[in-house]
């Protein structure tokens, strides 16, 4: 396969370097050039015809926002990559970005370490990214074992008390497509782990409580799951949930990611699995990896069911290709069908059951003329 072809697009000229020369020395990656803002950048991105754009939020002339707006209305598929600051401004500006289309961000390493720890940064989170939106990174199953759902326990009358969602690349469209159709009167919680770092897990869970009619917030320790709302994991914690006698609780800790991930989706899914029993609605959407594969397993072992977004509505297929390619998904769906999708196996498990039939021989009935 031909490397990525690449457009470094920052005002600093030690960040295009740095850039340049991380990215370039892996065989797989290409850098095309760089531009020093939009402008330039337009006119290269017409020159060159990369297969990528790594983007700064901040910059002279044409800030990223403005160039982004340009490059989704000239090149609509084009994938981009926000490169932003983690500040609160940063993660505003990132989280408008991946509003207007940006396929993915990734935060600028800090300088304070050092130039090598800037580098690890970058090979450690950058150059993933680049290589799934360019359709490098090829799905690994590693040690990951197809099951077969007729092996896995069954649940008579089994009652759906809790929905739990896990996201990556491409998650924040995608939960704004999914949270705000869910109804207010939604009988269930919610608990929610997106892949993003502090700051902007806060930023988007207000921005998500703002067009949704449920309440939707960043998770905290203690907290009491009622129906009717929704927690997001905040980034650099894990969060699960813990049965306290006829209630349930988050809890947050720092133990060591999963899956390269904290938050991470296993984690909080084997919590959901272990308190919630055989009533657990999972649902994996669009992102990179394989988080969330070992913790759906947990949730189909416990009786409880796995939808996951489609190939064709997901920024990246990872990890709702591996769940699927595990055979732990009992269905998939186009993200414009999961909302409905959820509350509709939410309303309908919690529906009065008909009774069994006895298995006493009936009286016959006289025959009517």
């Amino acid at each position: 396969m031909a490397a990525a072809r690449i457009l470094v697009v920052d005002d600093s000229v030690v960040v295009r370097k740095l850039l340049t020369s991380t990215l370039s020395q892996d065989s797989d990656l290409e850098v095309l050039g760089t531009a020093s803002d939009g402008q330039i950048a337009l006119a290269k991105i017409e020159q060159l015809h990369p297969d990528l754009v790594t983007l700064d939020v901040e910059m002279p002339v044409m800030n990223g926002l403005e160039t982004l707006a340009r490059i989704r209305k000239l090149y609509p598929k084009l994938p981009v990559i926000m490169f932003s600051t983690l500040t609160e401004h940063g993660a505003g500006a990132t989280l408008d970005a991946l509003a207007l289309g940006a396929s993915d961000y990734a935060t600028k390493p800090s300088t304070g370490g050092g130039p090598e720890q800037a580098v690890d940064a970058i090979r450690r989170e950058l150059i993933p990214k680049i290589k799934a939106l360019c359709g490098i990174a090829v799905l690994r199953l590693k040690s990951i074992v197809p099951r077969s759902s007729a092996t896995r326990p069954k649940s008579a009358n089994r009652k759906i008390e809790v929905v739990a969602i896990g996201t990556s690349t491409g998650g924040p469209n995608a939960l704004a497509e999914v949270l705000p159709r869910i109804p207010k009167d939604f009988p269930v919680p919610i608990v929610v782990v997106q892949h993003m770092p502090p700051i902007f897990t806060r930023l988007l869970a207000e921005r998500l409580a703002a067009r949704s009619a449920i309440s939707i917030e960043e998770g905290s320790t203690g907290v009491a799951l009622t129906a009717g709302h929704s927690w997001i994991a905040p980034g650099n914690f894990h969060m699960t949930v813990k049965r306290l006698g006829a209630s349930r609780r988050l809890e947050l800790n720092q133990n060591p990611p999963e899956n390269s991930c904290r938050p991470s989706v296993d984690v909080l899914f084997r919590s959901v699995a272990t308190a919630y029993g055989a009533n657990v609605l999972a649902v994996v959407m669009t992102g990179m990896g394989a988080d969330g594969v070992n913790g759906t397993q947990h949730i189909r072992d416990a009786g409880g069911e796995v939808i996951i977004q489609d190939e064709a509505s997901s920024v990246v297929w990872g990890m709702p290709g591996l769940v699927y390619a595990a055979g732990n998904a009992d269905a998939v769906y186009p993200l414009g069908q999961l909302a409905s999708q959820i509350t509709r196996r939410v309303v309908e498990s919690r529906a009065p059951h008909p009774p069994m039939p006895s298995n006493r021989p009936r009286t016959a009935e006289p025959e009517t003329a």
